[in-house]
């Protein structure tokens, strides 16, 4: 095997939930692995120094977003993403399809091209073909790249979900070929089908038939109730291959990571952690915590006694109390840093459990407790 050769190794198994290594030419990652969202190259709020201090293996970026700002010719002088911001651990990119329903009245599809968009920004003319997704991961220079897909909004009618899988089938091929044979980074095939078992198997299957380094879940946490999620997560991961990797996109709370994993999935990645800082939610060992609540405007104890990133076991709740209340930035700063770091204990507790045969345990003890 060459030396920075993208591989996947299973080290363990505690029933269907796993441990394993993802090995890239930057390093390696830990599975059940938590990606922060640094969607247009920064994690918001958050100093790289400081995200590598929280034991964070790998981030994750966005085509569409940076396609707009900075721009490939950007990237490109920088050789990348990591360079440009200043993060040399891997990179996983989307590949702008979930921006395809997300930001839908700024778009419409065309199965032969792509997506067609007007900028957000400046209501610019944008095609993100399947070709064009992969030419801006590989300026972004990503370590793992997502094939384009036809995301769905939720829905149960099987017609529009089977007509997406069709599409997406057809742009992974072509995402395919436009990615060519690099075996020092990873392409993944994405996923659709809704909450349906049958299409579920019907996109796993076509996906097979291409061949991909890893296998994304995409088209879930996009309204569906959290038990359907865990349903056809446990109807679709058999079909999926034991020695590729498995990612559930855009997911999640604590007790989403926790279900999952339970079911076999090894990736994830959410906005959640930065976002809920940013409205004075903190996520801890004692559950959630609203900031804002009056409780807390004379707590002299921190969020974390642990944490010392920003020296942050020194702050105490009730300074923070204050700072949200005035809306004051280092507020969303500080609660933010708090909950990646809580994240990244987080996923080395699952971890740690399931390399010693308890992961059982610590779900049951830990699968309601966010709630």
């Amino acid at each position: 095997m060459l030396k920075d050769e993208f591989s996947f190794e299973l080290v363990a198994q505690d029933d269907k939930a796993r441990l394993g290594l993802i090995k890239t030419k930057r390093g390696i990652i830990e599975t059940p692995v938590f990606m922060p969202v640094g969607t247009q190259g920064t994690v918001k709020g958050l100093f790289v120094d400081d995200i590598l201090k929280t034991k964070t293996d790998i981030i994750l970026g966005n085509t569409y977003h940076l396609l707009l700002r900075p721009g490939i010719e950007v990237l490109k002088k920088f050789n990348g993403l990591h360079n440009f911001m200043n993060w040399q651990k891997p990179i996983l990119t989307d590949s702008g399809g979930y921006q395809i329903m997300s930001l839908s009245k700024f778009n419409k599809i065309d199965p032969k091209i792509g997506a067609i968009f007007k900028s957000h920004l400046d209501g610019k003319k944008i095609i993100l073909s399947p070709e064009k997704s992969i030419q801006v991961q590989k300026a972004i220079n990503s370590d793992i790249i997502m094939v384009l897909d036809e995301c769905p909004k939720l829905t149960k009618d099987k017609k529009i979900l089977s007509n997406a899988i069709n599409t997406s089938t057809k742009w992974a091929k072509r995402c395919k070929i436009e990615f060519g044979n690099n075996k020092t980074k990873a392409l993944f095939g994405i996923v659709q089908g809704g909450v349906f078992k049958d299409l579920r198997k019907e996109s796993i299957d076509k996906l097979l038939e291409i061949g991909f380094d890893g296998y994304a879940m995409g088209g879930l946490a996009v309204g569906e109730n959290q038990n359907d999620m865990f349903q056809i997560l446990s109807e679709s991961v058999n079909y999926l291959p034991k020695i590729k990797p498995r990612y559930l996109m855009g997911v999640g709370t604590p007790s989403d990571i926790l279900g999952a994993v339970k079911e076999g999935i090894d990736m994830f990645d959410c906005v959640l952690p930065t976002r809920s800082g940013r409205t004075g939610l903190a996520f801890t060992w004692k559950g959630k915590l609203n900031i804002r609540n009056s409780k807390f405007a004379n707590d002299k104890s921190p969020l974390d006694v642990e944490c010392d990133i920003r020296c942050l076991n020194r702050y105490s709740k009730s300074y923070l109390h204050h700072l949200v209340k005035s809306d004051e930035m280092l507020a969303s700063m500080l609660i933010s840093l708090n909950n990646i770091y809580f994240y990244q204990q987080f996923m080395r507790e699952i971890r740690k459990n399931i390399k010693v045969g308890s992961f059982h345990k610590f779900y049951k003890k830990y699968i309601n407790f966010f709630d």
